[in-house]
Order: C-alpha cells, then sequence, then structure tokens
C-alpha cells in the first residue's frame, strides 16, 4: 500500500500582497488546507486566495508573532507550514515536506520530531543570496501545533518547542521584489519594533555595544561567513544589517535617555 501523509494546512498572513501572493499559493498546491490570516488588503489580495481555494479571514494586526499564531489556531489540521505572501517553496522543499509526513506519526510522543526547518534563500536587489546573513537563514516553519507555537514578538517572531527540530532539504525561497527604498523603510520600523522588544525584555544599550556591535555583525557575516562571494549585493545586505545594529541600539539610547530625564 502506498505511504499516506499526515494532513497538512498553510498558514499566510497578508496586507495587500496581491503583487507577490500568487506565486506563494502556486507553489503550495499540494498542501490540503490554506489558510490565509489578512488585517485588512485593499488590493485584491482577498479575492486572489479565494480564487486558489484559500480560506480567508480578516483579523486586525495583531504584530508578527500573535498575527501567526492566529493563523496556525485557524488551521484545520495539527501539521502546520507558516509562510509569508513573498516566499515560496521548492520543488526539493516540498518532496522533503511531503516525505516527513508520511505515516506513521510520532508526532504525539514526547520524543518524536514534531518540528523541522529549512534553509531560506533571499533574494535581494536581484540575486539570490548564498553566503554571508543571507543564507541559509534556517527557518523553522513546519511543526505540530500541538507541540509548537509561535512566540508573542512583535517583531523578529520565533517557532518555540521543546521537541527535536528535525532539517529538510531545499530552499525557501523568499523573493520580496521590493525596491531598495521600501525595504530602508520595512527596516526603520524593524529597529524600532526591536528596540522597543529590547527595552521590555529589561535589556540596556550601551555606548560600547553601539559601536562594536555592526562590526562583529561585519566580520561575522561579510567576512567569516563569506558574504563578500555575493557581490555587490551581499555587500548591500550587510552594510544595511550592520546600521540596522546601529539604529536599533541608537534608538535604545535615546529612550533610555528620554526615560532619565522623566526621572
Amino acid at each position: 500500500m502506498p505511504a499516506t501523509r499526515q494532513p497538512l494546512s498553510v498558514a499566510i498572513i497578508t496586507l495587500n500582497a496581491a503583487a507577490q501572493l500568487e506565486a506563494c499559493l502556486q507553489s503550495v498546491e499540494f498542501v490540503d488546507e490554506i489558510v490565509l490570516i489578512d488585517s485588512g488588503s485593499t488590493d485584491g489580495t482577498q479575492a486572489l486566495a479565494t480564487r486558489y481555494g484559500a480560506r480567508v479571514i480578516q483579523q486586525e494586526w495583531l504584530g508578527f508573532g500573535r498575527q501567526k499564531q492566529f493563523a496556525v489556531d485557524a488551521a484545520t489540521h495539527d501539521w502546520v507550514l507558516c509562510l509569508d505572501a513573498d516566499e515560496r517553496v521548492s520543488p526539493e522543499l516540498q518532496a522533503s515536506i511531503k516525505n516527513a509526513l508520511k505515516t506513521p506519526s510520532t508526532a504525539t510522543t514526547g520524543n518524536a520530531t514534531a518540528s523541522f526547518r529549512f534553509p531560506r534563500c533571499n533574494r535581494f536587489l536581484g540575486r539570490y543570496l548564498k553566503h554571508g546573513e543571507g543564507y541559509p537563514d534556517w527557518s523553522l516553519r513546519l511543526f505540530d501545533r500541538r507541540q509548537a507555537r509561535w512566540s508573542d514578538d512583535a517583531v523578529h517572531e520565533k517557532v518555540e518547542t521543546q521537541s527535536p527540530v528535525g532539517e529538510l532539504q531545499g530552499n525557501l525561497l523568499h523573493d520580496s521584489a521590493e525596491s531598495l527604498a521600501s525595504y530602508l523603510t520595512k527596516q526603520n520600523r524593524y529597529t524600532s519594533l526591536a528596540a522597543d522588544m529590547a527595552l521590555a525584555a529589561g535589556k540596556r544599550a550601551t555606548v560600547g555595544r553601539l559601536a562594536l556591535s555592526p562590526l562583529i555583525r561585519f566580520i561575522k557575516f561579510y567576512i567569516v561567513r563569506q558574504g563578500f562571494r555575493d557581490g555587490l549585493p551581499g555587500l548591500i545586505h550587510i552594510s544595511i544589517g550592520c546600521f540596522n545594529s546601529f539604529i536599533k541600539y541608537s534608538k535604545m539610547l535615546e529612550r533610555q535617555s528620554a526615560d532619565t530625564v522623566l526621572r
């Protein structure tokens, strides 16, 4: 008898993602259910998703972690693959996912592999980065929701689990196709959220961290992890990453100074 697999839901969160969503939906036609949580799109995202058979749910924005967990909770099946609208499942990754979910499943046992991570390949300035900070960018996105869940973080959210984490072959392709200007606008928003999260967690910025964090990041990803092999896109990508570190600590110091004045 041919092997079957665990039923699989795909959970996607969107906001005005019509230009990117179709390729994402086409890459997951092998799954059993698509759940799309939309936070107010006005560009036809919901109609496009419906044409591909997705179950669309309207939900005001809760922050990245809580919005993704809302999508997971709304799924019909316990095994969930979480994607962003600008991501695509490569054929090799699709085959790996199908193989990982073959029955019999032991996902309900404490020692089972109930979650899987795989490399994410990021396209930046027209080139898929294969080194440095842009790759392999390991992403835990496939899991049994009975044993894993998204953190509540507003940004830099992550899947939390106590079960063993497996690794799958094949890339998750990230192709945002956004301009450098829009990318920088998004990074400015992310650094503000990251600064607020760090302070809320009791962390403090110092002048030393402000100065050293970008330098350490550059050495780690551009030199040790050979980001230089990705040419000009690799150099620009790590430069923005280092600047993000500088800006995050700058914003933390700004907020710390304001708190000191108020006291």
